[in-house]
């Protein structure tokens, strides 16, 4: 596996404490959001979360779409369609079937 194998950005290196400072939430209200399925943190070896770039930006999502009034559960929801969405080929635009003119 070589150095550019995994965007510096998905590497879950940073530490709840660092989230907290950089999103502005607390390091209570990125637990719950980990607890109602929104994020999931890798785990180090003694058992410390730790969070990618790309969490950091979904966290601030998740904030702002809270701070609208949107539920949790509404949030997951969303999250899980987009992600089926991306994982259905023929809705990605790679169809599988000549296409006539």
């Amino acid at each position: 596996m070589g150095w550019n194998d995994v965007s510096f950005k998905e590497k879950k290196v940073i530490s709840i404490g660092t989230v907290s400072e950089l999103t502005g939430l607390s390091e209570r209200q990125i637990r719950y959001y980990e607890e109602r399925k929104l994020i999931f943190p890798s785990r180090s070896k003694s058992g410390m979360r730790k969070y990618s770039f790309n969490d950091i930006e979904l966290l601030a999502d998740i904030a702002n779409q809270i701070e609208d009034g949107v539920w949790t559960n509404e949030i997951r929801k969303e999250m899980k369609k987009k992600e089926k969405s991306l994982s259905n080929p023929l809705l990605n635009g790679q169809f599988n079937i000549p296409l006539k003119a």
